[in-house]
């Protein structure tokens, strides 16, 4: 039994990176060309796109992996099935379920990879890839993964450690020079939003440099009409879905416990855990094509197929998470939700098999 358990782990997984390999391609060279018209923009050349692509490719196959895993499935097995080797497997003695079985184990091989692909490689890569297009297409502005935003606006030296999309900031310093470029003064705030048109600052310690010596002076609280152009937020801003979950979590727990909305950051922290986990359902939802109606069907029909549903199920997906955030629906809820009717739906399935 272990060598067979070896030959469909072996079908499954090289079916899936293939599958894999070819959509990462394609979206690639789409995203290429969708950055063509930012190339020659200042420092922006050909050399920082195809860097940039690169960057933005592990989110990309991040995505991608559930629909590849669904579309690898069904071609692999379907070859399996297309040989007559799963009915020579049956005529053996091997059930549905022991096959089954060993199919799953591969999509839990499968899984445990992706979220640890997307936990340490996809929240740095992407961070680094809108740094790099943000260095060479803002010349006043410099992003870097340690030091964070850095804006020259007038006589301030703005530095934020990390950006949100919701016009929030996070550990910010301010340096002010006089006249003659002397340091006048390092404003730090624990944190910052954007609204009505102010900056808002919290938690702020204030050091003025004098001729007769350093001052320091605390505020719980500031507004300053003037700080940097809001508008690049939405250059720079840290989007959820580029997060790690661990981060997303105590974003989260920040936001609620300053008694702000958090259900945006909670649903992209739902997401990612559920993410990995529709890897499987996906693989449990191609067993029954494979087995029924499709055991004598082609290739192509099975890829058709394959394409269909997991366009599918990533529209749906949306829809239901943007859905759930317009009613209120738990963060949790609006993430599981496609995924539970998908394996309600494939359970259903296997269990008309005979």
């Amino acid at each position: 039994m272990k060598t067979l358990d070896l030959y469909i782990h072996r079908t499954v997984f090289r079916s899936t990176m293939l599958v894999l390999l070819v959509l990462g391609a394609l979206f690639a060279f789409m995203e290429f060309v969708s950055e063509i018209n930012s190339i020659g923009k200042n420092d922006y050349g050909l050399i920082n796109a195809l860097y940039f692509v690169a960057l933005s490719l592990p989110k990309t196959l991040y995505d991608l992996f559930p629909t590849a895993t669904l579309i690898g499935g069904l071609l692999g097995l379907g070859a399996l099935a297309g040989n007559s080797e799963l009915i020579v497997m049956r005529a053996a003695g091997i059930s549905i379920a022991r096959i089954a079985r060993s199919v799953l184990q591969s999509g839990l091989v499968l899984t445990v990879l992706v979220a640890v692909f997307g936990e340490l490689l996809v929240a740095p890569a992407a961070y680094n890839a809108e740094s790099l297009k943000t260095r060479s297409l803002h010349k006043n502005i410099s992003l870097g993964k340690s030091n964070g935003l850095w804006v020259k606006e007038g006589a301030f030296y703005l530095n934020v450690k990390r950006i949100y999309p919701d016009n929030r900031m996070d550990l910010i310093e301010i340096y002010e020079l006089d006249e003659e470029k002397q340091l006048k003064a390092i404003t730090r705030a624990k944190t910052g939003i954007y609204k009505n048109k102010k900056w808002h600052l919290n938690s702020i310690e204030r050091s003025l440099f004098t001729d007769n010596g350093i001052k320091t002076e605390k505020v719980k609280f500031e507004t300053w009409p003037h700080l940097f152009n809001p508008d690049l937020f939405d250059v720079v801003a840290v989007d959820p879905g580029d997060m790690s979950a661990m981060d997303l979590y105590k974003y989260s727990e920040y936001l609620e416990n300053n008694q702000l909305d958090a259900s945006h950051y909670r649903l992209a922290f739902w997401l990612k855990v559920i993410t990995p986990l529709s890897t499987l359902v996906m693989l449990l939802l191609a067993l029954p094509f494979v087995f029924g109606s499709l055991r004598s069907g082609s290739a192509g029909q099975r890829l058709l197929i394959g394409i269909l549903i997991g366009v599918g199920y990533f529209i749906v997906g949306k829809i239901m998470n943007h859905i759930g955030q317009v009613y209120g629906l738990h963060p949790m809820l609006s993430a599981i939700l496609p995924m539970a009717i998908v394996l309600i739906y494939g359970l259903h399935a296997m269990k008309k098999i005979r």
